[in-house]
Formats: C-alpha cells, sequence, structure tokens
C-alpha cells in the first residue's frame, strides 16, 4: 500500500511525510504516527499506517525537523520541538478532504510515545491517544541505561560540551546509540539501520523531557499505554508509573513474553490489535463517545 508524500511547515521549517488513505468518500478519523529516538518515518511507522489504513483510517507518518526527509539543523533533537512538530501535523491532517477534522489521534512508539502523551497533553484537538513502549521521564531513562559511574562520567561530558559550545559556538556529534547505551537487543535491531548522530547538547533538552508530568492532563480525552513485558531499553516499572500518573479514560496493556523492538516485529499484530480496540473505541465514527 503506497503513501504520497507531503510537505508542510513546522515553524518555518519544511517536514516531509507520508499520507496514507483516500480522499474519496465520507470523513475518517486520522492519526498521526510518531516514530522513535533518532529515527526516520520510514524505520517504523510506515507499517503503522498501513495497518491503520486497512482498519478503515487516513494515518500520516512525517519526519520530526533536522531528521530524514525535513529541514533544520540536523541531529538536533530537542523533545518539545518534536511535540511542536507533531501539533503542526496535526493541523496538517486536519486540512485533507477525506478527514474528520474533530476526530485525530495520535500514536506514538519508544521516543515517539513519549512525545504523543506531550502532545496530546498540551493540545486540545487530540481526541485519543495510544502511546507503545513510550519514554516517561528523559533522565530517569537514560540513567536506567547505565552504573553509577559510567552515568557521572556521561553528565560531565554533556555538561563540559555545554561550555565548550558556548565559547566557541560549536556542537559535538555522537551516535545515537552512544546516548541510548544500547542493550544486546537493541544493537541487534539497529544493526543494518544507516548510523544517526544527534548533537551532545541533545542531551540536557532529553534529561529536562518528562511527559509523566503532564500525562494526567490528558483526561477526559482517552489514554492507551502499551508496554512489553520483558523490555530492558525502556524498563516496565517506569512506564507504569507514568499510566499511574494519568487519569481515566485510560487503559494499560501488556505484550506478554515481548521485548522492546518485539512490538515492531514479532508481537505487531498483537501491539496494532491493542492499539486499534481503543481508536475503535473513542475515534471511529460508529462509536463516537468522546465529543
Amino acid at each position: 500500500m503506497n503513501g504520497q508524500k507531503v510537505y508542510f511547515f513546522s515553524e518555518g521549517m519544511k517536514l516531509e511525510g507520508i499520507l496514507y488513505g483516500s480522499n474519496e468518500g465520507s470523513k475518517r478519523p486520522g492519526v498521526v504516527v510518531c516514530h522513535g529516538f533518532g529515527g526516520v518515518k520510514e524505520t517504523t511507522s510506515v507499517a503503522v499506517c498501513q495497518y491503520l489504513v486497512g482498519k478503515g483510517y487516513m494515518a500520516l507518518c512525517f519526519d520530526y525537523r533536522g531528521f530524514g526527509g525535513s529541514e533544520g539543523t540536523r541531529g538536533r533533537l530537542v523533545p518539545m520541538e518534536q511535540v511542536q512538530d507533531i501539533r503542526n501535523a496535526i493541523t496538517f491532517l486536519q486540512q485533507q478532504p477525506g478527514i474528520d477534522p474533530e476526530k485525530i489521534g495520535l500514536y506514538g512508539a519508544s521516543f515517539g510515545g513519549a512525545n504523543v502523551i506531550y502532545a496530546a497533553a498540551v493540545d486540545q484537538r487530540v481526541k485519543c491517544t495510544v502511546a507503545t513502549v513510550p519514554v516517561g521521564h528523559g533522565e530517569h531513562w537514560l540513567r536506567s541505561l547505565r552504573r553509577n559511574w559510567e552515568w557521572e562520567d556521561f553528565l560531565k561530558e554533556v555538561y563540559e560540551h555545554r561550555a565548550q559550545k558556548v565559547l566557541t559556538g560549536k556542537s559535538k556529534y555522537v551516535d545515537r546509540l552512544y546516548v541510548m547505551l544500547p542493550d544486546p537487543d537493541t544493537q541487534e535491531f539497529f544493526k543494518s539501520a544507516p548510523k544517526v548522530e544527534i548533537t551532545l547538547d541533545s542531551v540536557e533538552h532529553i534529561l529536562e523531557y518528562k511527559p509523566e508530568e503532564v500525562v494526567d492532563k490528558i483526561a477526559p480525552r482517552p489514554l492507551q499505554i502499551i508496554y512489553a513485558e520483558k523490555d530492558v531499553l525502556i524498563r516496565p516499572e517506569q512506564t507504569v508509573r507514568m499510566y499511574d500518573r494519568a487519569r481515566e479514560p485510560k487503559r494499560l496493556c501488556v505484550v506478554k513474553g515481548a521485548k522492546h523492538f518485539d512490538v515492531y516485529n514479532l508481537y505487531f499484530e498483537q501491539t496494532m490489535a491493542f492499539a486499534c480496540e481503543w481508536f475503535k473505541q473513542w475515534l471511529s465514527p460508529e462509536i463516537n463517545r468522546y465529543s
């Protein structure tokens, strides 16, 4: 199923996306699909969009500023800027002739899951949200991947770089896996993926990013969080803690036996079944419980 390449602007930067679904017939709900840490839309979001289209939705995935086919400083990963990109993607999707602009949902996985939670918390246009294996607290996430001395060395490098950037105006680039400090499963998943570098000063913005502190603002609009039982990249207890902070209506789903990246392949069907149950309940035209 081929999508249509589209472009829209976010704070003056031209972003590239792919729009899936037909503009013909009655207006239907739309979902903005957001990918993970330092990724591009083609890595995991395309499959999600195609699945959603098969269930009757229109879907849009896109590259954040600075990544993939979008404009912006290469490798600059500032979560709050990505949230703004999502909000502009919502605006773009609302303008499409086949879309019901009052029925917009968000789907995000991994760091994209963090982003859709934050976007939904601050943007009332989001009527339904699904976050899969999401990050809830940037500092807690990066800290959980390191031993004590590794964490102290990492912070020392980040803060020393801050001083150098102020003095020189230049940013240091590091591999995104240096920031994520990958476990064996993460290394395997990215083994065939193109190398992606991000600016080291991006880390400071990630450390300050705390979607779990705003997740309660999504209510009374519905939120579903999906986590993988054996996730070691984003630990289930971090995800459950964020869920506990959310207010009703909400639902927590566990993909039993799954590791982090299994939600994209081995357990993709189960993960998307959870997501579409939630979208059908709260977003589909025939079951419009939220208005």
